[in-house]
């Protein structure tokens, strides 16, 4: 059976265009998240991104929600490398992946009012239980910067009643 076809030219188009769709508060997440992965401690070489899966983005009042996964591929250079365009990745190494969730306000230059991370193996991150806390943190970034009176989940009034404000 002769399905719907894309032309080549236009699924590489399609691809090219999901690589640059990238909104500049996406762009600064990403670049955090290297920055972030990289001071770790334990990481001696540099890492780049291979691919930018699950961009999530959503504004409300309080301002604007960005999560991303971000899949990073393992280079020959070590994480200091003056020289990083030029770093060859290094096949099957080690492809961790990092979650990030962040709130920005809503100003001309949004700052960060929150965020979270998570990085590890991507089969480490998959893990129900692991996957959930990430959930629940980054639902917890989302909320950051709302006026209190929307936080009152249904239940959560009586318990937050009796704390002195």
């Amino acid at each position: 059976g002769a399905g719907m076809r894309l032309p080549v030219a236009l699924c590489l188009a399609l691809v090219a265009l999901a690589a640059a769709g990238q909104s500049p508060l996406q762009r600064r997440v990403l670049k955090d998240v290297l920055d972030y992965f990289h001071s770790r401690s334990n990481v001696h070489f540099f890492f780049k991104e291979q691919a930018v899966e699950g961009a999530v983005e959503r504004e409300d009042p309080s301002g604007t929600f960005v999560q991303l996964r971000v899949s990073l591929a393992q280079t020959a250079c070590g994480k200091r490398a003056p020289r990083r365009h030029s770093c060859k990745t290094v096949e099957n190494r080690r492809k961790p992946v990092c979650l990030a969730c962040y709130k920005f306000d809503s100003g001309d230059v949004p700052k960060v009012l929150d965020k979270y991370y998570n990085c590890g193996p991507s089969h480490h991150l998959a893990v129900k239980e692991i996957r959930q806390r990430d959930e629940a943190e980054c639902r917890a970034v989302e909320d950051a910067g709302k006026a209190a009176d929307t936080l009152y989940l249904p239940g959560m009034y009586a318990f937050s009643k009796g704390l002195p404000a």
